[in-house]
């Protein structure tokens, strides 16, 4: 499915549980972030929205959902999509100059799209741009201690510095089950996996090593119970490959 289309911020309070928590931080360097662009309202994403969970369950990839809200009309009513997710693909495909906005679509590392229920593609993207200079190059550490979430961003290899780059945390929910009562998959129901819920801009980055302090409070939706912090080059409207990422759980 073929169509066109900022970010997420959230205030309030996460479960208890996850407030008292001190979770150790995620050390292992993954060496993919891939983005899912689905909706409920498409007949073509369900198989997609598998594959993103099976990747949700590989240590070295860290799997995104993103519903996006333009095929509403069709008679089902995305309850997870939001505009800014359509917004972000749409970023995506001026950053690289075509007009490639679908659904299923997967953007690996940040750097290239391919259709999100080909897992041959999928797999073949993650080790094509392994190789690009700079792409998951930079450790990334986050750290849950009760209140707040510790972000350490170590400093870029020399060769592959950023003239500008930026750093996100977003809150996720793992699983999130949805029955579909209209449109193309009336009668199903599908698991989204590592929705987003929540996205907060961290700070600028500039390719020194660098911390930040996040309150947990900035994390909050229904579900939550994990957050991925990443590091991508470029800006907002601008998305380009990605430097570097972490998850946590929050539970």
């Amino acid at each position: 499915m073929m169509a066109w289309s900022g970010f997420l911020n959230g205030s309030g309070a996460l479960a208890a549980c996850a407030l008292l928590a001190t979770i150790p931080p995620a050390v292992a360097q993954p060496r993919a972030v891939v983005e899912l662009f689905t909706s409920q309202g498409c007949s073509s994403c369900p198989a997609a929205d598998k594959i993103i969970g099976d990747l949700a369950n590989d240590p070295s990839v860290i799997a995104l959902s993103m519903p996006i809200d333009y095929w509403d009309y069709l008679g089902w009513k995305d309850t997870l999509a939001d505009s800014r997710f359509s917004a972000r693909q749409k970023a995506y495909s001026a950053r690289r100059g075509d007009r490639d906005v679908y659904t299923p679509q997967m953007i690996v590392n940040g750097a290239t799209q391919v259709v999100g229920n080909d897992r041959a593609r999928i797999d073949g993207a993650i080790s094509d741009t392994e190789k690009t200079a700079g792409v998951m190059s930079v450790p990334v550490k986050v750290t849950l201690d009760g209140r707040q979430l510790k972000v350490a961003v170590a400093a870029a290899p020399a060769a592959v510095a950023p003239s500008q780059a930026e750093v996100w945390i977003c809150s996720i929910s793992k699983a999130v089950p949805i029955a579909i009562t209209r449109g193309e998959n009336r009668g199903r129901e599908v698991t989204y996996h590592n929705v987003v819920r929540t996205w907060l801009k961290v700070g600028d980055w500039s390719g020194k090593a660098d911390s930040w302090t996040v309150p947990i409070e900035n994390l909050t939706g229904a579900g939550v119970d994990a957050a991925v912090v990443y590091v991508q080059s470029g800006s907002r409207d601008q998305p380009g490959p990605m430097l570097g990422a972490a998850l946590t759980s929050l539970n």
